[in-house]
């Protein structure tokens, strides 16, 4: 396996060499919480709502499936980080994409399918911005980007972060997970997303 440019370049300092800068802390995982918390948070007017809709807590870091008002599935998830925050309010899946290609937000390479994909091996986007990002920290540097971003679930081959706050807006969820979503939702289908 090839090493990251970070993690190959402390390899190559001496042990007693001092960094400039140390690694943020990974943020914690969210709080286990039960069926009954996590639905106590959806106002009632989606839980009075007909029909299949996903419903996403940022603060519980949770995904549930919802039909007819009643929970189906519930998944725990990552979200967007401090300066790249998933987008709360009412959207819609805009688009399904099955071994989707990965294209950088801040540089604009692209990483095609397969398990060192970022995207993992669904995506499922549901909110689009042409507002430009100014200085906004990634976890490793500030990023400007210029051209329209995107949202959505999708998998991922860094399962140690779902559960956490550490994407650029997007909602990571296991493999198993979002293959699951992605064969119950359809384009149209309504996605909330509670701060």
């Amino acid at each position: 396996m090839p090493l990251s440019a970070p993690l190959a370049l402390a390899l190559l300092l001496p042990a007693n060499a001092a960094l400039a800068r140390q690694p943020d802390p990974i943020p914690p995982p969210a709080p286990q919480v039960s069926d009954a918390v996590a639905l106590s948070r959806i106002p009632a007017e989606l839980m009075s709502s007909e029909g299949l809709q996903l419903v996403l807590d940022r603060r519980l870091r949770q995904l549930m499936v919802l039909r007819d008002g009643r929970l189906l599935r519930r998944y725990p998830a990552a979200v967007g980080t401090e300066g790249w925050e998933t987008p709360a309010g009412r959207h819609q899946v805009l688009e399904k994409v099955a071994h989707p290609h990965w294209e950088h937000p801040g540089d604009g390479r692209t990483v095609p399918p397969g398990h060192t994909n970022p995207l993992g091996s669904r995506w499922i986007g549901f909110h689009r911005s042409c507002e430009p990002r100014t200085n906004a920290w990634d976890g490793e540097r500030y990023l400007s980007v210029d051209g329209c971003t995107v949202a959505g679930f999708h998998g991922t081959p860094h399962r140690w972060t779902v559960g956490r706050a550490v994407s650029h807006g997007c909602v990571r969820l296991y493999e198993e997970s979002v293959q699951e979503v992605f064969d119950l939702v359809q384009v149209g289908t309504p996605v909330t997303v509670l701060p």
